[in-house]
């Protein structure tokens, strides 16, 4: 079962457009002529960036624990972004944006346009422009294209003019690249120098400004940043490593904005207070609980031995904000007491995959009409569920029971393990799943997940942690 991080929780956009001098229209511009800069010479086309990010985008997604689409936060910052794009420079670049389920404060774009703002960084804000702000200046690094234009200097600097043959894919040069843009988080694609910090700066200025947004609080929250910092606050430390802070950032901003025409700025929007609320209640993982999910084998692995992933025999109990559990003693815990949570044998799981195991978690669904019921709401959840994992099929029907005396609702599952057999092809496994509607409307779930070798042998411990269950 690859693991979907589903959180509890909760036409055609304006381009540049070229007018007549004497025609007069309240258009959204960006002034690129504003600030000098332009993009540093490069090696790599255009569409290579575009390309490049799909690709890295990709790997993230196996990589981060990443908020779904469908989820509150990453909607609401979705569209604080495409205000942000509305008003970009031609040519646009596909721009994206995601949310990492991440406790240290940072934020990054990959080339071609994925950005990605940790949820950490929604929680510090103490405004809507600060967080439309974050975006800006990634955006910036995308529109000045600092990521392939500081692997083109790297390039150059280690292979002179073979780097040349890149361009139509032989030689040194061609090699180089493919060894080098070989990605991995917090890889040398994403870290940036001074000197592109502060042309990002001036991009997200001008985009902020030109989408109605104070452009001042994009320096107000990077001061606020490096003030945390000097206080040792751990949180903050990463994203001073990636984004090394310009001098006189806020003055530069200042000066920037004193080139502008005054406007007045936009307030908050309705929707931040309810995400900034949710936000608080999330306790996001620590990026030492991201690297040791990370340390995991590839999402492909043999079949572990018995002694390694089956129950001992012992239990513990797991109390958890939302939820009271039994599991096997020999299995661990991976999550904490407001998160979702995965309860596993440590060999029987990857970097994005459980094979053994239980993921308990919650689901928010869209109500249609009236309130959701339990099966719609179990329905809208497979069907997110198959998002990530398209081999996952139901079997049979869904069975009614009742769960610490709710209403809840059985279904049983198959689909591809991530354990691979002798002949290299995956093995079946064996899902069940259990859902109920809790009082706000939020859908609780688990996933027992075995091969169906084991289910059998598991079925006993899985009954145990169901009947265990006390749902809050």
């Amino acid at each position: 079962m690859r693991r979907k991080q589903i959180r509890n929780g909760g036409g055609k956009a304006a381009g540049l457009i070229l007018i007549q001098a004497t025609l007069i229209a309240a258009l959204p511009t960006f002034v690129a002529a504003r600030y000098e800069a332009k993009p540093a010479w490069n090696i790599f086309s255009r569409d290579k960036d575009i390309e490049l990010g799909k690709q890295y985008s990709a790997e993230v997604s196996k990589q981060l624990p990443l908020l779904p689409e469908s989820a509150p936060i990453t909607r609401y910052v979705q569209t604080l972004g495409r205000q942000l794009v509305a008003v970009a420079p031609e040519p646009r670049y596909p721009f994206s944006f995601h949310v990492v389920n991440q406790k240290e404060i940072n934020a990054f774009a990959l080339p071609g346009g994925p950005i990605y703002v940790n949820l950490g960084t929604i929680q510090a804000a103490d405004n809507e422009a600060e967080i439309v702000g974050v975006l800006g200046h990634e955006m910036g690094h995308v529109i000045m294209r600092h990521a392939t234009a500081a692997a083109s200097k790297e390039l150059f600097a280690r292979f002179g003019l073979s780097v040349f043959g890149m361009l139509i894919g032989r030689g040194a040069g061609g090699r180089a690249v493919e060894e080098l843009t070989n990605f991995s988080v917090g890889s040398y694609f994403l870290k940036n120098s001074r000197t592109a910090e502060s042309q990002a700066d001036m991009v997200g200025t001008d985009l902020m400004y030109d989408a109605g947004y104070d452009p001042h609080q994009m320096a107000v929250f990077f001061e606020k940043l490096e003030k945390e910092d000097k206080t040792g606050n751990s949180s903050v430390a990463q994203f001073f490593s990636d984004h090394p802070n310009p001098a006189n950032r806020a003055e530069a901003v200042s000066r920037e904005v004193g080139t502008l025409t005054p406007k007045t700025y936009r307030a908050d929007s309705p929707e931040f207070a309810s995400i900034k609320h949710e936000a608080a209640g999330m306790k996001p993982l620590t990026a030492k609980q991201i690297a040791d999910i990370q340390s995991q084998p590839n999402p492909t692995m043999g079949q572990p031995a018995a002694g390694e992933v089956m129950p001992n025999g012992s239990f513990k109990t797991l109390s958890h904000s939302a939820f009271q559990v039994t599991y096997p003693a020999n299995w661990e815990v991976f999550g904490d007491e407001s998160s979702s949570v995965l309860i596993a044998p440590r060999a029987g799981m990857t970097a994005d995959a459980v094979a053994y195991g239980a993921i308990i978690n919650g689901f928010q669904p869209e109500a249609s009409g009236a309130s959701v019921t339990l099966g719609d709401a179990t329905r809208q959840l497979l069907d997110s569920l198959r998002q990530s994992n398209p081999d996952l099929r139901v079997i049979g029907h869904d069975e009614d029971i009742r769960l610490n005396g709710l209403p809840a609702k059985v279904v049983s599952l198959t689909g591809d393990s991530p354990i691979k057999g002798p002949d290299g092809h995956p093995l079946l496994e064996r899902d069940r799943l259990i859902t109920c509607l809790r009082t706000e409307g939020t859908l609780f779930y688990v996933i027992f997940v075995s091969p169906d070798s084991a289910s059998r042998q598991l079925a006993p411990t899985f009954d145990k942690m169901q009947n265990s269950l006390r749902v809050y």
